[in-house]
Parts: structure tokens; C-alpha cells; sequence
């Protein structure tokens, strides 16, 4: 049985590794910021609508929603409940993602700035009650760059 543990965990760190290796850095507050899943399911829960931080997801592409004004909208699946989800939302004028990389199944990484979305205020409430947007090259001061990885192609940035 350990032995079988021992194998799926350096499974798992291969795959980090593996992924990491393709990815820019997620920066955040000037530093790195490693994939924060469960502290972003834990804001999704926990925090006010309208809360923000930065966030740094990888997960499965399990919805695509229709896109709005230039942006591509679909939902990742970043841990094992049904519940346990996020709505990514893509500016397409930092580069197209061509329909057929938009495929449920997919594999996601992605980093930007997280808002928790969970009924209206400033920001139109999210079907996933989170967000993660500004997932490209920033263009401002205001933000950190982020990017999209979908299957190893990386969106957003150059």
C-alpha cells in the first residue's frame, strides 16, 4: 500500500514539474505563487462577493459557456466536488483560443485574478461563483500578468 502511495505522489510531482516547466511564473505580490486550488475553493466558500486575490488553478475543462464581448468563458473543475469549480474568463484580443483546443477534458492551467462572484454587485454574478480573469499580459500597472495553459498550448502570453 505504500509502495502504491510513493508511486501516485511522485506521479502527481512529476506532473507539477512537467506542467511548471511549460508555464510562465504566476507572480503574485512580486513572488511565485505555486497552484492555490484549495485556498481558492476555501475563498469560494468562505469570502464575500467581491472578494480578490490572485489565484494560480489547474484543473479539467468541464463547461464552455458562451462567449461575451471578445471574452471566452468556460468553467474548470479544481477539486473532486461538483461544487468545486471555477469560471475562467479569457480576453481573446490578447489571442484567439481556437475552438478546437476548447474541448471538455481538457486539461487547465491558469493564473490571474481571482474574485468571488456569488451574487451581483460590481461584477455580473458567476454561474461557478468564482472567477479568475486578467489571465493574459497585463497591459497596465494594476495587475500581474497571467496567462491560460489549455493541453500545454499557452494562451495570453508572449
Amino acid at each position: 500500500m505504500f509502495k502504491a502511495f510513493l508511486l501516485s505522489t511522485v506521479s502527481v510531482l512529476f506532473l507539477s514539474t512537467a506542467l511548471a516547466s511549460n508555464a510562465p511564473e504566476c507572480i503574485s505580490r512580486n513572488q511565485p505563487l505555486p497552484v492555490n486550488n484549495e485556498q481558492i475553493l476555501q475563498w469560494k466558500q468562505f469570502s464575500k462577493n467581491g472578494f480578490k486575490d490572485r489565484g494560480h488553478i489547474h484543473g479539467t475543462l468541464t463547461k464552455i459557456y458562451k462567449d461575451k464581448s471578445g471574452h471566452r468563458h468556460f468553467q474548470v473543475t479544481i477539486g473532486d466536488g461538483a461544487r468545486e469549480t471555477i469560471e475562467v474568463i479569457y480576453n481573446q484580443k490578447f489571442g484567439k483560443i481556437p475552438q478546437e483546443q476548447m474541448q471538455v477534458g481538457s486539461e487547465v492551467e491558469s493564473c490571474g485574478d481571482y474574485i468571488t462572484s456569488n451574487r451581483n454587485g460590481k461584477y455580473e454574478q458567476s454561474p461557478d461563483g468564482a472567477i479568475i480573469h486578467w489571465v493574459h499580459e497585463s497591459s497596465n500597472d494594476r495587475h500581474d500578468s497571467g496567462y491560460v495553459m489549455i493541453n500545454g498550448v499557452l494562451f495570453g502570453y508572449n
